[in-house]
């Protein structure tokens, strides 16, 4: 028998057939060994799900050495699929064993729904996880979280910030990194888990950082306070070397950070700082040309004004010099300085120094200060002595950085900033000549005035205390104080500024005075001596400084 044309026809579809099936199976299968040894993070793409977006990445933070102040964790958490329990009451009753925190009346509900998904619970441990895994209970999963991790702990709590659960910034510099394009990068799939991203440096040196917590913890024990301050700037590029705000809060437990007792005093604190404002009313005097070092101030009794008195802490009772009124702190001698500078070129000295407005800076978080709507005479006087206005320690270190430096001024950072770059932003605000006399007075009160207990061996330290009242049911309570102590170091060319506040101390055991002069004034001598080292300031020691009188620690 012959074969017909016919079936060469047939045959031919059925080959036809074969090799199309073949070839549509080895796509299929190329396929899909493609994906298997593809990562589920590129297999997820810019369409990713709604699940995989909470596996978001965040860079690291790490300090200017390039230690680690956050980083991400993988952690585990459990969820169901409703839909796909088969058993319902068996489930509840087996996650429970594992699971004692579970409501069992609440798992039931939730399993019992007719959702494709529910969290049943965040970020479980491992053992945990294999035991969930070895009940076999179908519709269960597990999904690999990113978790904020902190090292440093309390130490950079209110500087990094923290996250919320779906690893959100929501605090601190981690909300500023989000709102850099962080949050835009990870809603389009560009920062996922498992991704390479550069870290954030930050300007802050852990190890100084971690001093000076340290120093005010002590301080804040030793003086029975209620809080406590520490700021360290460069004074030549106004980068924050450290920033410490005692209770502070531990950011991997964020939740501390609701405690009102814990905020961000630094940044956020409002207060009258007392004499420290001293050094912007003699600095805006001299560089106003009212008055120069050798003038000559009527202190011999009270200043007057209507029906309002201002006095000395340690009068002298006599015409001072106006490098004397810097160094016997006389609220008399600058508050008549002040008046000599006048209401409009005093506020417009406060406005150049940073003093009337919210502090720019990375941090997200900030106060603004609280100003005086009127600006009589008695305002212009109380002011100047650090009354009558409220401003953040962050304000008033980045002002006594300007006035030390050689008169300019920018906004802090906590990004990394060179002296030239510092220049491109920087304003003007009293001449260098001014600002080397400013320099001259803080020497002046570090040898011979209230601050002479922030004298460290070789540093050349020069400052400025302040102890102010405080306000109590809207009256000045002589028993609750602020005290601040303003510094530079080394004072021939300052590097570093620093300011220690210290709220409500004590006398400390076998001594008789709580103000500035005998707790922040030491306080800040322990910090400077254990950081210039880590700050490379070499110490000199042939400054030949010998026995002082006792002249007061106001």
């Amino acid at each position: 028998m012959t074969d017909t044309p016919h079936d060469d026809g047939a045959r031919g579809r059925i080959i036809l057939i074969i090799l199309v099936c073949v070839a549509i199976y080895g796509v299929l299968g190329t396929r899909l060994v493609t994906l298997g040894l593809t990562p589920a993070a590129a297999v997820a793409g810019p369409a990713a799900s709604p699940l995989d977006e909470i596996q978001a990445a965040r860079p690291d933070i790490i300090d200017r050495n390039g230690e680690v102040l956050a980083t991400d964790l993988v952690r585990a958490s459990l969820y169901a699929e409703p839909r796909n329990i088969l058993d319902v009451d068996e489930a509840v009753e087996k996650l429970t064993t594992v699971l004692p925190e579970f409501d069992p009346r609440s798992l039931r509900r939730d399993l019992s729904s007719d959702r494709g998904f529910t969290w049943l619970k965040r970020e479980i441990s491992a053992a945990q996880r294999e035991r969930v895994h070895d009940l076999g209970i179908p519709g269960l999963g597990f999904l690999s979280e990113t978790r904020r991790f902190y090292p440093g702990g309390s130490s950079v709590g209110h500087i990094v910030g923290h996250v919320n659960i779906d690893n959100a910034g929501i605090a601190g510099l981690e909300k500023t990194i989000d709102g850099q394009g962080l949050k835009a990068l990870q809603s389009l799939g560009l920062a996922r888990k498992g991704q390479s991203m550069a870290p954030v440096e930050l300007t802050i040196d852990l190890r100084v950082q971690h001093a000076v917590r340290d120093e005010l913890l002590r301080a804040k024990e030793r003086y029975q306070a209620k809080a406590a301050v520490g700021i360290v700037l460069n004074a030549k590029t106004m980068e924050v070397v450290a920033m410490s705000s005692l209770p502070d809060y531990d950011p991997n437990q964020p939740a501390q950070s609701l405690d009102e007792k814990r905020m961000n005093r630094a940044m956020t604190g409002v207060f009258e700082l007392g004499s420290i404002m001293k050094t912007f009313t003699l600095a805006m005097a001299l560089d106003s040309g009212v008055a120069n070092l050798n003038d000559r101030v009527d202190a011999r009794t009270p200043l007057v004004i209507g029906k309002h008195k201002i006095s000395d802490f340690h009068a002298k009772n006599r015409i001072l010099t106006v490098q004397e009124v810097f160094k016997y702190s006389s609220n008399i001698g600058t508050a008549r300085l002040a008046m000599l500078v006048g209401q409009e070129r005093q506020r417009a000295y406060l406005k150049r120094l940073g003093m009337m407005a919210k502090m720019p800076s990375e941090l997200p978080e900030g106060a603004r200060p609280l100003v005086p709507q009127r600006w009589p005479k008695i305002t212009v006087a109380t002011v100047s002595f650090g009354h009558g206005m409220s401003v953040t320690p962050m304000h008033a270190a980045v002002a006594g950085a300007a006035v030390l430096n050689g008169g300019t001024i920018a906004p802090p950072t906590f990004y990394p900033r060179s002296e030239a770059e510092m220049a491109n932003v920087a304003t003007r605000v009293i001449s260098p000549r001014v600002s080397g006399m400013v320099r001259d007075l803080f020497k002046l009160n570090a040898a011979e005035g209230s601050g002479r207990r922030a004298r460290v061996p070789g540093y050349r330290v020069g400052g400025k205390t302040g102890t102010a009242e405080k306000v109590v049911r809207g009256v000045y309570a002589d028993d609750k104080r602020l005290n601040s102590f303003l510094a530079a170091f080394p004072m021939d060319d300052p590097q570093f500024v620093t300011l220690v506040v210290i709220d409500e101390p004590q006398p400390a055991e076998g001594e008789q005075y709580a103000t500035a002069g005998w707790n922040a004034a030491p306080t800040t001598a322990n910090i400077i001596s254990r950081i210039a080292p880590m700050l490379s300031v070499r110490p000199h020691f042939d400054d030949g400084v010998g026995q002082l009188a006792d002249l007061g620690t106001r």
